[in-house]
């Protein structure tokens, strides 16, 4: 069951587009959404992250601060994004790291790339403009534009022909 959300309203400092399509056990807060996109089931979007217009996000996925999405994007089931090169749960001496003990570092999906089910995608990289990241991959550097790329670490298959 999908829950069709009011356009421009904000839940959550949550910046929703016209004829947005969200379903159920979404978690939402301090993103941006664009027009006609659809949020699959479980899947959270957190601050600072951005979805561009008409993308469809499949259920399950992790999308994490700093991540941006361009317009016509897919990203299917599962997919996970880092936003942290170094991840530590404490700092030097102990205790938990805050917001304040580490830097994100962006993430760009360019218009109407795909990224399959189960992709890992690490931070500071660029998935060029359609490109298709194969499910499962684990993608460690930049994807060239038009280009098919898989395997872990991902690379480049073939260049798509369009």
């Amino acid at each position: 069951m999908n829950t069709e959300i009011t356009p421009k309203k904000n839940i959550n400092n949550v910046k929703l587009g016209k004829d947005v399509k969200i379903f159920d056990f979404v978690n939402l807060y301090g993103c941006e959404i664009g027009d006609n996109s659809k949020i699959g089931t479980f899947v959270e979007i957190q601050k600072g992250a951005s979805i561009g217009k008409n993308c469809k996000i499949s259920s399950h996925t992790f999308i994490c601060e700093g991540v941006h999405l361009e317009d016509d994007c897919f990203i299917g089931h599962g997919v996970m994004f880092i936003n942290d090169k170094l991840p530590r749960a404490t700092v030097e001496g102990g205790g938990l790291q805050t917001e304040s003990d580490w830097a994100c570092v962006p993430t760009y999906i360019r218009k109407g790339a795909s990224v399959g089910s189960n992709a890992t995608i690490l931070c500071g990289i660029s998935v060029g403009e359609k490109a298709i990241v194969g499910a499962g991959s684990v993608v460690t550097k930049d994807v060239p534009a038009g280009t098919i790329v898989a395997g872990n670490p991902a690379r480049v298959i073939r260049k798509i022909e369009m």
